[in-house]
């Protein structure tokens, strides 16, 4: 009887080893936890490295930085890793702002076709001080519709306000070559008002006072 008894245990480890043997479908993740293989990029060294609630934690850290910051699919990678990590609290915030992400990520895809399209959004970003979202509408209009002052006028003000300074000097001087008005504009732009006393700036919108 006593043989009888132990003959039970073999096959409920049996039954817990048929689970992971059903895994290796994908032959190439096997060796890899399975959290894994659904996230790409940052999300994939964290989640590869997720051990414990530090990490977990870590990863929810990093994940707001990049939130705020509106680089929301990257976000939203991490986010998914704190989702699955120990901390229960943190695992519930990760997954809020997993949903606000998708919200988020949903509204920013309008339906854009033409280079007009593409600066109109651009601009609405740029009075939204969504300046690295409007500074990349931006750019496909002017790889659309090459040449439009408008277009290098608003680009350019989306660099200056990036701190990418040569690129805004370049594109303000090519829309004021294209359209002399753009000079005036500048002027009395309040955006460009903190560069408008630096150079090379102070010569590009006051070209009559070389003795600054």
């Amino acid at each position: 009887m006593s043989e009888k008894r132990k003959s039970p245990p073999p096959k409920t480890t049996e039954k817990v080893s048929k689970p992971q043997a059903s895994k290796p479908v994908r032959s190439s993740d096997a060796s890899k936890p399975a959290s894994v293989r659904p996230v790409t990029g940052q999300g994939a060294v964290a989640v590869a490295q997720r051990l414990d609630a530090p990490r977990q934690l870590s990863s929810f850290e990093a994940a707001m930085k990049l939130f705020h910051a509106r680089r929301l699919a990257e976000a939203r990678e991490l986010f998914q890793t704190a989702a699955a990590g120990p901390e229960s609290d943190v695992a519930q915030r990760a997954r809020l702002h997993i949903a606000m992400c998708d919200r988020r990520l949903e509204q920013a895809a309008p339906n854009l076709s033409s280079a007009e399209d593409y600066y109109n959004y651009g601009i609405a970003l740029l009075n939204a001080r969504k300046v690295p979202e409007a500074r990349s509408h931006l750019e496909r209009a002017l790889e659309m519709s090459p040449g439009m002052d408008h277009i290098h006028y608003a680009l350019g003000l989306a660099q200056a306000l990036a701190g990418d300074l040569p690129k805004a000097y370049d594109n303000l001087k090519r829309a004021i070559e294209l359209e002399p008005r753009n000079r005036i504009l500048a002027r009395q732009d309040a955006d460009f008002a903190p560069l408008a006393t630096h150079p090379p700036f102070d010569a590009l919108l006051y070209p009559e006072k070389k003795g600054w």
